[in-house]
């Protein structure tokens, strides 16, 4: 009886190149993922941002700031969890600095990058929580796209496998980074059997997390950075169990790997926030818009048609405030900014001005009578006229009276005064 061989119908093959020269400058694949990453997030984000009524452009802003200090932030985490590899037995500082070769945490990723879009946020007006609405779903996008490039440098799979989706991963050449090792006959060298492509699985997980986050979004309408605490849970919980699956070196706590730790932290942490912060969907209006350009009257020959053939020229305002939806939609349908001040502020400074007029009455009423006393003949007159009028008028004895009395209209009736 013949025995099945235990070798797997299928298999993922990996690629034994992973650096290009260009003349003298090496083009690296693991670079091109990352830049191919952020461009779709910086699209995605761009979109979003619109829809919330940041000016056009505002996402190159912030990226010129979050994008390196994510990359910064995310070499710091790396060699801080790993310090082993530069600063131990035989390590090599130096190649502390050499993130080409790999080793980005995403972890460190997000805070640097969170520090630098709050940098870029600041100087534009805009939230730091509606940017980071915005970038929810085209974060795990790019770190999908990210993933590819630990596919051409074989690295972060996960454990043995006979599933035909198993990676065959290729043994690479410390003396050329970059390249497989090959043998006498000049093939890749492979490692023997097939592993988890723990690289796909993340890969795949975040692009549903994607779609999770944009469906719940539109759904829940999310708002106060509720959409990117969303994403990293969606995120965390992924990457929990498949950071069990790998076998790459990692420092461990417990018997569990540093990451997975991690992992946990960050989702309670997200979790908490998500389930704390409430609040509706913010919107912007810029502050400081320029004013829009009124066509001339008269005759179409007298229009300007050089100003149409340049194109709109939009130019980023002073800032933003924060509207409702409702506000905003208004805003859009017409073109008039929302008042600035709530009505009840409104409410306010008018009673306000009516205490200032009450104020006013009364202080006027407090001059009458050194006027009255200083009226001359005819105004006297007038007063013992009203005084001889009035049927009970030897009764009034007291100044105050006779004060009122001066003050009567002409029914015969005293004036209101503020008590």
């Amino acid at each position: 009886m013949t025995l099945a061989p235990m070798t797997p119908l299928a298999a993922m093959p990996s690629p034994s190149t992973a650096v290009w020269q260009l003349g003298p400058f090496p083009i690296r694949a693991y670079a091109l993922c990352i830049i191919a990453g952020i461009a779709v997030a910086c699209v995605v984000t761009e979109y979003r941002l619109r829809r919330r009524g940041v000016a056009p452009g505002a996402v190159l802003d912030i990226a010129v700031w979050a994008v390196p200090a994510g990359i910064v932030g995310a070499r710091i985490y790396h060699v801080i969890t790993s310090p082993e590899k530069y600063f131990g037995a035989g390590g090599e500082p130096i190649k502390a600095l050499y993130i080409w070769e790999g080793g980005l945490g995403i972890w460190g990723a997000v805070a640097g990058g969170a520090v630098g879009a709050w940098l870029a946020a600041r100087q534009l007006g805009i939230p730091l929580t509606v940017v980071a609405d915005a970038l929810a779903p085209g974060m795990p996008l790019a770190q999908a796209i990210g993933r590819l490039g630990n596919w051409f440098n074989n690295e972060l799979y996960g454990g043995r496998t006979t599933l035909p989706w198993g990676l065959e991963v290729h043994v690479m050449d410390p003396d050329n980074p970059g390249h497989a090792l090959r043998d006498d006959a000049g093939n890749p060298v492979l490692q023997p059997g097939l592993y988890h492509p723990t690289f796909l699985y993340e890969l795949l997980w975040n692009v549903g997390v994607a779609a999770l986050v944009l469906i719940l979004d539109r759904r829940l309408r999310l708002g106060r950075g509720r959409a990117f605490a969303l994403y990293v849970m969606g995120y965390t919980v992924g990457r929990f169990w498949i950071e069990l699956m790998r076998t790459d070196e990692a420092n461990h706590i417990l018997g569990v790997r540093l990451n997975v730790w991690t992992a946990a932290l960050v989702f309670l942490g997200a979790l908490i926030y998500f389930v704390r912060v409430r609040g509706p969907r913010e919107y912007l209006v810029p502050v400081g818009e320029p004013a829009a350009p009124v066509a001339p009257a008269g005759d179409v020959s007298q229009v300007d048609l050089s100003a149409g053939e340049a194109g709109a020229r939009p130019v980023a305002p002073e800032g933003y405030r924060v509207v409702t939806e409702d506000q905003f939609r208004a805003y859009r349908e017409t073109g008039a900014l929302p008042p600035t001040e709530p009505a009840a502020t409104d409410d306010a400074d008018r009673a306000a001005s009516d205490d200032d007029a009450d104020r006013a009455v009364t202080d006027d009423d407090a001059d009458r009578p050194d006027r009255a006393a200083t009226d001359g003949p005819d105004d006297a007159s007038a007063d013992r006229a009203g005084a001889g009028d009035d049927p009970a008028g030897a009764d009034h004895t007291d100044g105050a009276d006779r004060a009122d009395a001066g003050r009567a209209d002409a029914g015969g009736r005293p004036t209101d005064r503020d008590s």
